[in-house]
């Protein structure tokens, strides 16, 4: 595996989102569907502000792109992109739930399973060919994520809702190509509005009066939603999806350590263990990378 920039922007991707629980918790006493619903709102203005008035040139040719393309690829992006953004809107309103009523460690779960999900699926959609070294980082991961499960039975249902929505979200978009991604993603978060829209009068609490709010959900909209989720679009051009895949252990090793030295959450030998065995398993998955100029230099 070759570093490229596609790598490397699928690695600061995780890393960024590692750090996503510091801007969630403080808004715990808020409702998850209004935290979804002001997060998804502040990003479809901001993108669609951003494509309308300061990406026009690229938004005319991608419109000229799409109606010169045959009818089925059409429909095949546009499936695509659609479904795209349903998934993302069930990845985001699941996971924010178990990050504010749950725990953090519990949603962390979600993250160790998603590798997992994302590697299987893409094996047998996509055709995605591993290594036996990789084949055995994924067997690493399956038994480091049955340890956490038999100390954490209960959350394991909205763990996996939460997993394997963002994991056919990745294998989707492995797919849909033809695009702008940054267009692809302001068409997928203005449908995760649209979907959501119908749904916050009846669902929303009172609007929030504090700016702490409002500061919180512009900083998530921003650093831990369109720049993340921008570079995972772009990263999917050069990596497969099982390599972004075991990128995201990234995710919940940080919050797994953000949940234990920052939130002082309880921790027990069997979770040491087990995150342990998913470190290991991200040096053994991307061994070619991390040891693949040194055999070269040796060579």
């Amino acid at each position: 595996m070759k570093f490229s920039k596609y790598y490397l922007a699928a690695f600061v991707s995780f890393v960024i989102w590692g750090f996503f629980s510091l801007a969630l918790k403080p808004l715990k006493a808020y409702a998850s569907l209004d935290i979804l619903f002001y997060r998804v709102l502040f990003c479809a203005v901001i993108m669609a502000v951003i494509s309308l008035f300061v990406r026009v040139k690229v938004l005319k040719e991608n419109i000229k792109t799409f109606r010169q393309m045959p009818l089925a690829q059409r429909k095949r992006v546009t499936i695509l992109t659609l479904a795209g953004g349903f998934l993302l809107t069930a990845n985001w309103f699941f996971f924010i739930y178990v990050m504010n009523h749950i725990s953090v460690k519990a949603a962390s779960f979600a993250y160790l399973v998603c590798p997992i999900m994302t590697t299987v699926i893409a094996y047998f959609v996509l055709n995605e060919k591993l290594s036996k070294w990789q084949w055995a980082a994924v067997l690493l991961s399956v038994a480091s994520c049955m340890l956490l499960s038999f100390s954490n039975v209960s959350d394991i249902a909205y763990s996996l809702i939460v997993a394997a929505s963002y994991a056919f979200y990745l294998v989707s978009q492995r797919k849909n190509t033809g695009l702008d991604k940054f267009l692809v993603l302001t068409v997928q978060i203005l449908f995760s509005a649209l979907l959501l829209l119908p749904f916050y009068p009846q669902y929303s609490e009172a609007l929030p009066t504090e700016f702490s709010f409002y500061a919180l959900i512009f900083l998530i909209a921003v650093v831990f939603t369109i720049v993340p989720l921008f570079m995972n679009l772009y990263a999917l051009q050069g990596v497969t999806s099982s390599t972004m895949g075991i990128l995201l252990y990234i995710n919940p090793l940080m919050n797994f350590a953000i949940a234990l030295l920052y939130f002082h959450e309880p921790i027990n030998s069997v979770q040491i263990i087990a995150y342990s065995l998913i470190l290991i398993s991200i040096i053994v998955f991307n061994e070619r990378f991390i040891f693949g100029r040194r055999r070269a230099a040796l060579g």
